[in-house]
């Protein structure tokens, strides 16, 4: 056990892309024997039990039998997801004196946890690594989500292990994790193209000088008159996005899950709503 009664570690949670600092606290006490997560989780958190006594189980660690207690501070914010795995699994192991808990403070940790120790990617890393950058922390994060972390400065730490025998084979110093590196996808889509339009010269004029100034269009006419076909052909003529621009959109793609590979893209994304 480690010789204070709580052990710590410092996690997230998700407002949009704004993020919110969340401790969790492990007390291991005597009495019944149990395993308790409190503070607002929601479904996917509470099952966080199962997946860290089975990744536990798999380093041939079993838990100690006492009452165990998780809380997710603070207590009146409701935790989403599935990232509280890996910071509930390093206190633990903090608890277990297998893990520094003065090495364990410097990083700000998500990753979900396989019933094997492995540990899948998670969305929102890009602002996580944001908000740790910020704070004075490194990130711990999963390895497919490594080269998103690294991103967002080029001095923040980043630990992105492929599992939690990674993670302590790290710390321990026997095995030491290499930086990932940031990268940026190769866009295999081809923008779409205003030759292909036949006519509608006007329209096209239009758009020109509004992707030149950066002005806003208002598309007006019957169905079938090619306003969807025009909008679609805009990112073509606006140019790549810059470095700003991408880590902005990357952001707001981070949280939705949707950037793939961990790498930014500098294609002006289009969105097409329904009317």
């Amino acid at each position: 056990m480690s010789s204070s009664l709580v052990s710590r570690a410092k996690t997230v949670a998700f407002a949009g892309i704004e993020v919110i600092d969340v401790d969790v606290e492990v007390a291991m006490t005597g009495g019944l024997v149990a395993f308790t997560i409190v503070g607002l989780p929601d479904k996917a958190v509470a099952e966080s039990r199962e997946r860290v006594r089975s990744a536990l189980a798999a380093l041939g660690l079993a838990l100690p039998a006492k009452r165990i207690t998780v809380n997710l501070a603070p207590a009146d914010v409701l935790k989403e997801g599935s990232h509280f795995d890996l910071p509930i699994a390093v206190a633990l192991l903090v608890s277990m004196g297998i893990l520094p808990a003065d090495e364990v403070a410097e990083y700000l940790m998500l990753g979900e946890l396989g019933l094997d120790g492995r540990l899948a990617p998670v969305s929102g890393v890009l602002a996580a690594a944001f908000g740790a950058s910020e704070r004075g922390l490194g990130i711990l994060c999963p390895a497919p989500c490594g080269g998103e972390a690294a991103w967002a400065s080029e001095s923040l730490p980043v630990l992105a292990p492929v599992s939690l025998m990674d993670l302590i084979n790290h710390m321990k110093g026997s095995a030491l994790l290499p930086r990932p590196r940031a990268e940026l996808a190769e866009d295999a889509r081809r923008p779409l193209d205003l030759a292909d339009v036949k006519g509608q010269e006007s329209a096209k004029r239009a758009l020109e000088i509004a992707a030149a100034g950066g002005h806003n269009l208002l598309m007006i006419g019957p169905p079938g008159s090619g306003k969807s076909m025009l909008a679609q052909r805009l990112p073509g003529l606006l140019p790549p996005l810059s470095p700003r621009e991408a880590l902005s959109v990357a952001m707001i793609q981070s949280v939705a899950g949707q950037l793939a590979g961990g790498k930014l893209s500098r294609y002006r994304p289009f969105r097409d709503p329904h009317h």
